[in-house]
């Protein structure tokens, strides 16, 4: 494990109630600002952001003073699944697991979510769990002095009858199904997790099932859960299940393997998220030794990797929002640590660190319609500060000094006053 971070401060610490942060550069969550900057925190919120270094002048006034290299937003994981272990390569160890008792996996959850914060990561999105161990995680972490990552959480997805997804994901099949399970979920998910194609299979390189629903079952899907005020994210690769996410309106699609050029250009005009995942495939290609895969499968992986990576930087090009997630829990992808893994692969793709890093931070807090997606004036201080800048030194990303995390749901907004 990478990250050697102090404990985050709770929100209820006497240090938490006002201080003042003074670096030498900083990422607002879109753009990077090369000044000395001071912040000044009361209550949880930026009260003033001053350039130049006022750290002495705040210190005579009794405020307690932190000094960093670089400040930034709080990370963001927009896949993961708290309740599975990374960590757990060996597949029968992978499979006993999921058969544990609840209390074992909300260990697991709670672990890993610990973890997350740790390194940096102040907000992760469950993508599912049939247990609703992400729904008791979640309300764990909204505990002033909890020190595990917020939770937005999808509680238990919707699969197709006997298809994949049972780990994370209830039946329905006929359309009056789909509407009670959607209601259902509605009520306490933040957002419902739709499972509309299979895995991908590496040895043919391609996916080999059709969508587990028709056109018109997504669209009921979207219209039905829109209706209820609730956001889709679809797990979704394949020619077949893009094109259905696609003209169904999902929001956002999840892992979008085997995209094209032409399913960029829609995703930007329909204003479709996409989040995807390169970690497990990596793991596979990375470790295709261990894990007894062929030469010829290795370079279907290979091949994967790379067409991923180019309709990434198509897709940024674009305008598509991207969420960097990781789908953190698969196997060989590790909680927190996976995210600094995944800014690797977007850097190897072309993308700029800014752009990264807003993929990593307010393309994701816009994405959940959050009011405050930048570290700004008014917003909660959700940030990570580092002793150098990520510019320089991208390791440092994995080096945090300390952690905040605002409240979740965020219950100061609203004292914060206006939006940035």
């Amino acid at each position: 494990m990478s990250c050697e971070s102090p404990p985050p401060v709770p929100d209820d610490a006497p240090s938490a109630r006002a201080f003042a942060v003074v670096v030498d550069d900083w990422f607002d969550g879109e753009r990077r600002r090369r000044e000395t900057t001071t912040f000044r925190v009361v209550d949880g919120c930026v009260a003033d952001i001053d350039s130049g270094d006022r750290g002495i002048a705040l210190a005579a006034q009794g405020l307690r003073v932190l000094r960093g290299g670089f400040l930034m937003p709080g990370l963001v994981d927009a896949h993961v699944h708290l309740f599975l272990d990374g960590t757990a390569t060996d597949p029968g160890t992978r499979a006993r697991h999921l058969k544990e008792p609840i209390e074992h996996l909300l260990e697991t959850a709670r672990r890993n979510a610990r973890r997350s914060l740790a390194c940096g990561v102040t907000l992760v999105r469950d993508a599912g769990d049939r247990h609703g161990i992400n729904h008791r995680i979640r309300a764990e972490a909204q505990r002033a002095s909890s020190t595990l990552a917020r939770v937005r959480s999808a509680g238990c997805g919707i699969r197709a009858p006997k298809r994949y997804g049972a780990f994370m994901a209830a039946e329905a099949g006929t359309d009056d199904e789909l509407r009670e399970a959607i209601a259902q979920r509605a009520a306490d998910s933040d957002e419902i997790k739709l499972i509309l194609t299979g895995l991908i299979d590496f040895e043919a390189g391609a996916v080999t099932e059709e969508p587990q629903f028709t056109l018109a079952q997504a669209r009921l899907f979207v219209e039905t859960a829109h209706a209820c005020g609730r956001r889709i994210f679809a797990h979704c690769s394949g020619a077949k299940g893009l094109g259905i996410a696609i003209e169904a309106g999902v929001d956002c699609i999840e892992h979008g393997f085997f995209m094209t050029p032409e399913v960029c250009g829609q995703m930007a005009r329909r204003a479709i998220a996409w989040t995807p995942t390169f970690g497990p495939v990596h793991f596979q290609w990375a470790n295709a030794p261990a894990l007894g895969w062929p030469a010829e499968t290795v370079d279907k992986l290979r091949r994967l990797l790379d067409e991923h990576a180019r309709h990434l930087k198509l897709a940024v090009d674009a305008g598509v929002a991207v969420l960097l997630g990781t789908d953190a829990g698969s196997m060989g992808v590790a909680h927190g640590d996976a995210v600094f893994d995944e800014i690797d692969r977007y850097g190897q793709a072309g993308l700029s660190l800014e752009q990264i890093l807003a993929a990593a931070t307010s393309n994701p807090r816009r994405h959940f319609g959050f009011e405050h997606a930048r570290l700004s004036r008014r917003a909660p201080f959700d940030a990570v500060l580092l002793e150098r800048s990520p510019f320089d030194d991208r390791s440092a990303l994995r080096r945090p000094l300390r952690v905040w995390r605002p409240q979740w749901p965020p219950q100061r907004e609203s004292s914060c006053a206006t939006s940035d």
